[in-house]
């Protein structure tokens, strides 16, 4: 009898743990993982497959014949390691969702006894078996588990703004390399306008039409020029690896690959940015301030599960002893009598915890206003130099117009058309440095909104 009981416990506890995770052990290896990094492209199957699940237009046409900044978005969503660490978190904290949702186990236990002062022919050994049914009471499990889908929720939502974090990378780093591909054409556009200037100075000098002094002045800012043109082709090589480090890949990723971005010269209107429109982006659309929600939710899921532990679970413990021939039950109940603590310390803490995500809250929001007010001013002084930048190019290409009319009249000679010339590519370098100063505001003013406000909203760069 006792053997049958020992092996029908054996036997439970194996059918039990048939159910248990195993270990599967899987070691990081540097060299492979450099290997990955190295090996990726644009042209990656699973990139494709990733892009064409978020954007139907890229269906059947991958890849683009032009990248342009949602495109770049979507190359920087599948490699980019930060969103990698933010998913593994999500997972995390969808984990912590079944964990507490998981009931207490019951507990069995063994106690077999010799009884020294057995009667012969009576077996001195009494098998003892008891149990422990824990349930909890006061909803608790509900609360754990409301606890951990606000964590989550606000995992998910770290998760989002991990991507907007990473579109403002690519937003930053594509104009970066599209201004200064730009600047680098324009000065050596400038370059050849100098060299013209030195030419015709120089065949002034030899009339005596110009002093030595002016044509040296006139060298000195060709030398300049030329130092400028070395200068930005270093900052279209720094900008590439920038563009490549915000989407994840190896620089030479991007070999052959056509940026585009047609809406960077048409930025938005001030209109189309009005602060009560950017101010109700800002405070509806943000990602940290709906993540804040939901840590403050999961503030009060704690608190109520703090001041539900006050009252005490109940545990069952029934029990079987085989007694020398006599088979004898028992049922037991036990709870833990809240005579000395009832939880005030944890309910405390949970509540000044709670008093915490609130004030956190209220400062991000205003943060918020206060980001969005400034971004937008910003903004505004931006479009107003950008406005007269344009308006200065205007007058100068019109001049450029009439004296180059004017040569062909006569009434001009090479020199006026070539500092016409000179005026106009200078007009159209400040104009690009105020476009930039534009569009960077422009993409603060987005951060600031969590929200696209550029053309590309509407899908006029796909």
């Amino acid at each position: 009898m006792h053997a049958r009981g020992w092996l029908l416990v054996v036997v439970a506890v194996a059918g039990l743990l048939t159910g248990c995770a195993t270990y599967q052990p899987r070691p990081l290896e540097p060299s492979r993982s450099e290997t990955t990094f190295r090996s990726r492209s644009l042209w990656d199957p699973g990139l494709r497959a990733f892009a064409e699940a978020h954007r139907g237009d890229l269906a059947g046409a991958w890849p683009p014949q032009a990248w342009d900044l949602e495109s770049l978005v979507l190359v920087a969503f599948y490699y980019h390691p930060a969103l990698e660490v933010a998913r593994a978190r999500v997972s995390v904290a969808e984990a912590g969702i079944r964990t507490a949702g998981a009931r207490p186990n019951p507990r069995i236990g063994l106690a077999p006894t010799y009884n020294a002062s057995a009667l012969s022919g009576i077996s001195p050994w009494i098998l003892g078996l008891n149990f422990d049914i824990p349930i909890e009471t006061a909803g608790k499990r509900g609360d754990r588990i409301a606890r951990a889908a606000q964590l989550t929720d606000a995992a998910r939502l770290t998760l989002a703004e991990t991507g907007w974090r990473a579109r403002g990378r690519v937003r930053a780093a594509l104009l970066e390399q599209l201004h200064a591909t730009r600047e680098l054409g324009l000065l050596r556009a400038e370059e050849r306008v100098r060299a013209d200037w030195v030419r015709v100075m120089e065949l002034r000098l030899a009339v005596g039409d110009v002093s030595r002094p002016d044509v040296d002045s006139a060298r000195i800012d060709l030398a300049n020029t030329q130092r400028a043109v070395n200068a930005a082709e270093g900052a279209v090589g720094r900008a590439r690896v920038a563009l490549a480090a915000a989407l994840g890949l190896p620089v030479s990723a991007l070999d052959g690959a056509e940026l585009t971005w047609p809406g960077l010269d048409r930025p938005p209107a001030e209109a189309e940015v009005s602060p009560g429109r950017v101010q109700r982006a800002g405070l509806l659309n943000r990602l940290d301030v709906r993540r804040s929600l939901a840590e403050y939710a999961a503030a009060e899921a704690e608190l109520r599960l703090e001041i539900a532990k006050q009252y005490p679970d109940i545990h069952l413990g029934p029990g079987y002893t085989f007694d020398q021939g006599d088979n004898k039950f028992t049922i037991g109940v036990s709870i833990t009598l809240p005579a000395f603590d009832q939880n005030q310390g944890p309910i405390a803490e949970a509540e000044a915890r709670r008093r915490e995500a609130a004030a956190q809250f209220a400062a991000l929001q205003a943060r918020v206003i206060r980001e969005t007010e400034d971004a937008r001013a910003r903004y505004h002084g931006a479009l107003g130099e950008l406005a007269d930048a344009d308006a200065a190019l205007a007058v100068v290409r019109a001049r450029e117009t009439a004296v180059r009319r004017g040569l062909e009249a006569g009434a001009e000679d090479r020199l006026a058309l070539v500092g016409a010339q000179l005026q106009r590519v200078v007009a159209e370098r400040a104009r690009l440095a105020a476009l930039r100063k534009t569009q960077e505001a422009l993409g603060a003013l987005e951060d600031a909104v969590e929200r696209p406000l550029g053309p590309e909203e509407d899908g006029e760069s796909r």
